[in-house]
């Protein structure tokens, strides 16, 4: 009961953080910051691999966060989903420019990608997500539509690239994506 009230808590804060920054209140980032700065820098750095990169998606994001909060609907998700949204957008967007990747020796960029592709384990990926309802809903998809998932949000995969990976046609990889995190939705409401 008690993780339920502060999630609630969290969430009220988060919103009342976006609303601050729609009437241009710097205390809203200030404040977004101090709840979910540390799990923001940690999200994007699984994703980047590097430090310095991470920090300058979550400078980015929070930027975005601070200009694009007018556009926030609750009734559409969370106030935490969706500043996680725009930092995961930000982070694909770095991978994606080739300038970022074309400054690292080829050996250097292979190993990026190993470690990229050993985030999301095959097996035992609830410790991933530690004890919530977000654990045991992924539980309840089936495994192929979770590990797609998981590749595409904690990993950082483009759809394409999980395709590649998992040997499956691209329209089957985002089907399998669109309706898992349907079903997500579903079981989180």
């Amino acid at each position: 009961m008690a993780k339920d009230t502060d999630a609630d808590a969290r969430s009220t804060l988060l919103s009342r953080a976006l609303a601050d920054c729609a009437a241009g209140n710097q205390a809203g980032v200030d404040a977004i910051l101090e709840s979910e700065g540390r799990q923001l820098l940690g999200v994007a750095q699984r994703i980047l691999a590097r430090r310095d990169l991470a920090e300058e998606a979550l400078q980015d994001a929070m930027l975005q966060v601070w200009r694009k909060a007018k556009q926030f609907n609750a009734s559409s998700g969370s106030a935490r989903g969706w500043i996680y949204a725009i930092l995961r957008n930000r982070c694909l967007n770095i991978l994606r420019g080739d300038k970022r990747l074309s400054t690292l020796a080829p050996a250097d960029l292979a190993t990026l990608q190993e470690s990229r592709q050993q985030i999301v384990p095959e097996e035992g990926w609830e410790i991933l997500a530690g004890p919530s309802r977000i654990r045991d809903c992924l539980g309840g998809l089936d495994s192929q539509s979770r590990h797609a998932i998981l590749l595409a949000h904690v990993a950082g995969y483009s759809h394409a690239e999980i395709s590649t990976r998992q040997d499956v046609p691209l329209g089957t990889i985002k089907s399998l994506i669109r309706r898992g995190l349907q079903a997500l939705k579903e079981c989180l409401s």
